[in-house]
């Protein structure tokens, strides 16, 4: 089983919450990259952030520019769904980490 097929079997049995790495509010990564990216509008890419909290943390925040990347469609799809209308104009993008060519667009802009 490739690495694709693994995650979408994983989001497509199980609820956001039933995962074992599931938080509610991923606070060291908040505080990380409120270090970083001080900015509201800084552009910040959440590798692998599917289903997860953090992109709705960092909305609620006031962050204007961010994408999101996850290997798996029915993840994105998830947070697509739980975002509704907070979802913006922000870019979910599905793609391997491992494969994606980040060089050659701007990952703010997919």
């Amino acid at each position: 089983m490739d690495a694709q097929s693994h995650w979408e079997s994983i989001y497509g049995k199980k609820a956001p919450d039933a995962v074992s790495w599931y938080r509610p509010h991923l606070e060291t990564s908040l505080e990380l990259i409120e270090r970083a990216a001080p900015g509201y509008s800084a552009p910040i890419i959440d590798i692998g952030g599917g289903e997860y909290t953090l992109v709705d943390d960092l909305l609620a925040r006031g962050y204007q520019n961010i994408s999101v990347l996850d290997i798996s469609q029915t993840a994105v799809d998830v947070n697509k769904r739980l975002l509704g209308v907070s979802l913006g104009t922000y870019p979910l993008a599905v793609a391997d980490i491992t494969e994606a060519n980040l060089e050659s667009c701007a990952y703010d802009a997919w």
